[in-house]
């Protein structure tokens, strides 16, 4: 009896799955072409599909322990679904879209730039994650700081001239021009200067003395109370 009932109810899974495999719509897979797409609603989601693969597969090269043949792998696939994305947003802008390659984010290395005729795969190929890090790679990002000649004592003192000792300051009139213009004060300037000085110096004396007088009257009508 428990038999029948696992027949039956294996059975009704089935038809169910069925059921459900019918009436879910039929996924469609990306045009090998871009070409073969005649809808610019279409094409842009096929491009938003491309953009999700990349960031998933950018996100696994991270990892240092998938080995050098799988990290190497998945960088060729990062490179061509790249490649894959030009091609659509070309597609795109001759259906009349936007023009993604000049208003959308760029894809680069570490140093925002393309890696150029790496391994003989040509220009354009950039390198991600921990594939910047296998050998032969890392030296595409490595520069050799440029080397800097000292000079010897006596070429530092063959550059030695009159202009370091200041012999001829004066040849180009710049700090002539300078000393001749510097302004000075004439007596009536001066005077008036000493005359505010005055006045703020009696002023201060006055408004001190004032509130001195004031505090006192306060203290004593305080006593008084």
């Amino acid at each position: 009896m428990a038999r029948n009932e696992e027949k039956a109810q294996s059975m009704l899974n089935r038809w169910l799955a069925g059921k459900q495999a019918e009436l879910k719509p039929e996924r469609q897979k990306r045009p090998y072409l871009a070409s073969e797409c005649h809808d610019l609603n279409e094409a842009d989601k096929w491009r938003q599909q491309i953009l999700r693969e990349i960031g998933k597969k950018v996100m696994e090269i991270q990892n240092a322990g998938l080995g050098e043949h799988r990290i190497r792998d998945l960088n060729d696939e990062i490179n061509k679904l790249i490649r894959e994305k030009g091609h659509w947003e070309r597609r795109i802008v001759e259906l009349g879209g936007p023009d993604y390659s000049k208003v959308g984010p760029k894809v680069t290395d570490s140093e925002g730039r393309a890696v150029g005729e790496a391994g003989g795969r040509g220009p354009g190929y950039r390198y991600f994650g921990a594939a910047k890090q296998l050998p032969g790679v890392r030296e595409l990002f490595e520069k050799e700081a440029p080397r800097q000649v000292r000079r010897t004592r006596g070429e530092m003192y063959r550059a030695i001239d009159a202009d370091y000792y200041g012999f001829r300051d004066e040849e180009d009139g710049i700090l002539e021009k300078f000393v001749a213009y510097v302004p000075l004060p004439d007596q009536k300037e001066i005077e008036a200067k000493v005359l505010e000085s005055k006045k703020a110096a009696l002023l201060a004396q006055y408004i001190s003395a004032e509130e001195a007088a004031k505090q006192q009257a306060a203290k004593e009508l305080l006593n008084r109370r």
